[in-house]
């Protein structure tokens, strides 16, 4: 899994490179800071949940690099605004300066507005997919699942229960909105792509959800456990900020526990697909098992 996600992260970095602007004018400070942060040592989990799904229907390469291109374009954009000091206030990311360090707080605010922009410009693009309602879809969908009503109600949430008592009910809302729901649509995005049934989207969706719930407790638990070198920012602030995760809630070896549980969950849901899913159901795996 890891060689095969390697692989990949140097197409998709290709991708990305071609799809990012450049400019030697006075917007090309923004470009810059654009291309710093879409580039910058990603893992592209998203981008090959949604090439791994389409690989299940056969989707053509340039279909699913396009798509997974727009989807990590909505990622990069997220954890630039996560880093600013109105919200995490992380100097770090992926073991470089975060955007507003290297540039500077405006500039960050516009590279990740800019970056979500252009996500829904390469969506609606006829490259992505010849079929206009295929676009459509994939760019009504992406709307639902990074706006209020998940990615960013998910951040609110998680500003808003910095300090409060909360249960663990609310704190499963709060990472499958935040990290859930762009997983959940990139796992969808694939079957959109190769035009499954929508049985089969929905089902993938809902692996999405539940791996992007792993996922993120998985990252709470690195908060805690994790190596500053391995992680590429500063652990134990999740502590130090008062922030609601299942650590917090049901202690480590509790989280660990409900990460399994969720991942085996997630895992049931591929079942429909037989073989066909099997690389998928080592992202899972992978997922749940990585150290950064």
């Amino acid at each position: 899994m890891e060689e095969s996600l390697g692989v990949f992260a140097g197409t998709m970095s290709a991708t990305l490179d071609s799809l990012l602007p450049r400019a030697d004018g006075p917007e090309g400070k923004l470009f810059d800071a654009m291309r710093y942060s879409a580039l910058g040592n990603g893992k592209f989990i998203r981008p090959y949940i949604l090439r791994t799904a389409a690989s299940i229907f056969d989707v053509p390469d340039t279909q699913y690099l396009r798509a997974g291109a727009a989807v990590e374009m909505v990622h990069a954009y997220s954890l630039i605004h996560d880093d600013l000091p109105a919200m995490d206030d992380d100097d770090m990311r992926r073991g470089r300066p975060s955007c507003h360090i290297e540039f500077d707080e405006a500039t960050a605010i516009l590279a990740g507005d800019a970056l979500l922009t252009l996500s829904f410009e390469v969506f609606a693009g006829v490259e992505t997919h010849p079929d206009p309602q295929v676009r459509s879809d994939l760019v009504m969908a992406l709307a639902a699942r990074s706006g209020g009503g998940g990615m960013v109600g998910g951040q609110m949430i998680d500003l808003e229960s910095e300090h409060a008592a909360v249960d663990a009910a609310l704190i499963a809302r709060l990472e499958t909105m935040k990290t859930g729901a762009l997983i959940a649509f990139s796992s969808a995005a694939g079957g959109v792509l190769g035009q499954a049934g929508k049985d089969a989207v929905n089902m993938l969706e809902t692996f999405g959800f539940e791996l992007g719930l792993a996922f993120q407790i998985t990252d709470d638990l690195l908060d805690v456990e994790g190596d500053e070198d391995d992680v590429g920012k500063k652990v134990g602030k999740d502590v130090e900020a008062g922030k609601a995760t299942f650590v917090s809630a049901l202690g480590v070896d509790g989280a660990k526990h409900e990460a399994r549980r969720v991942t085996d969950r997630a895992l049931s849901r591929l079942d429909m697909f037989g073989a066909r899913a099997d690389e998928l159901r080592s992202v899972a795996e992978f997922a749940l098992a990585r150290n950064n």
